[in-house]
């Protein structure tokens, strides 16, 4: 189990640096001066832009740069952005936020995807699996930004369930609606993915053994079915979860959500390439982080899984 472990954190040393390297040329080769963009239509002395482009080393080439990146990186000494603002300060404040909402979207979407799926996979062909399968892919269809400002005018406006945008509050509490949107679509997802695997379940050796010994239904399904079918459902949300804080910049967008999809849009925005490879690197070692648990979760769900080898 730990030189397993040791494995999976020695492969994140060129995942990270693979995503990072990827990103930063990604930005570096975005048109236009960044320096000149933040002055907007005022014009500043060349003296002052020549200044501020060697105080954030853009007068340097690329691989200069990225080397200047890593080094900061690995001294926990990120810089300040192109405003002025301390890089790590501004993570640790947008980060939260963003943590909570991904945490909240993935336990509604796991908790209720599953118990959707198990029952409509135990109820194949009902007119409940018609009904949920129908459901999913409308709300599989129907884009982001759109169900958010849908959720947004009638759960927050007109029935006043919710707050219409969370602001400086964000708590678990006001974030409960844009987790509700940015968990939506993967909620539908985890659903048809839990139906078609409890099905599959259904049919196996294992469970008409189960069932011959006498089991009572309710062991049956919680011990054998279910059990063995989360193995992809499991895989699914590990990789979801880091997908959930990359992708919530449309949702904090429109619930004025405080979080890493506003920076990062205002970054990207800038051309602010220490900003945002910063936020990627965290997002790579909490997509890593999740993953590896998820492979821990297998031995659980699976005894023949075995990491000591």
């Amino acid at each position: 189990m730990v030189r397993y472990i040791l494995r999976r954190l020695l492969q994140v040393i060129p995942v990270f640096l693979g995503t990072t390297l990827l990103v930063y040329y990604m930005v570096f080769a975005l048109p236009g001066d960044p320096i000149a963009a933040l002055f907007g239509d005022r014009q500043p002395p060349q003296s002052v832009i020549d200044t501020l482009r060697s105080q954030y080393h853009l007068d340097q080439p690329f691989w200069v740069q990225y080397g200047i990146f890593l080094q900061n990186l690995f001294t926990f000494n990120l810089g300040n952005d192109f405003t002025g603002q301390p890089i790590a300060a501004t993570l640790a404040r947008v980060f939260p936020v963003t943590a909570m909402l991904a945490v909240e979207a993935l336990i509604i979407q796991a908790v209720f995807g599953v118990a959707f799926g198990v029952f409509a996979g135990l109820r194949r062909g009902s007119w409940f699996d018609s009904t949920v399968l129908v459901a999913s892919l409308v709300v599989i269809a129907v884009p982001t930004f759109v169900l958010g400002f849908v959720f947004q005018l009638v759960f927050g406006v007109q029935l006043g369930w919710a707050k219409p945008t969370v602001g400086a509050n964000a708590d678990w509490v006001n974030l409960l609606l844009p987790a509700v949107v940015l968990g939506l679509v993967s909620f539908a997802y985890v659903l048809r993915l839990t139906r078609a695997s409890v099905s599959e379940s259904m049919n196996a050796d294992f469970v008409r053994t189960a069932t011959a010994k006498g089991l009572s239904r309710p062991r049956v399904v919680l011990a054998h079915i279910l059990r063995n079918s989360l193995i992809p459902v499991v895989t699914y949300l590990g990789a979801n979860l880091g997908g959930l804080m990359g992708g919530a910049i449309v949702t904090e967008g429109i619930f004025n959500v405080p979080g890493v999809g506003n920076k990062l849009y205002q970054a990207v925005l800038r051309s602010e390439g220490p900003t945002i490879v910063s936020i990627v690197s965290v997002l790579v070692l909490v997509f890593v982080v999740a993953n590896l648990l998820v492979d821990l979760l297998y031995a659980w769900l699976d005894p023949r899984i075995r990491y000591d080898q």
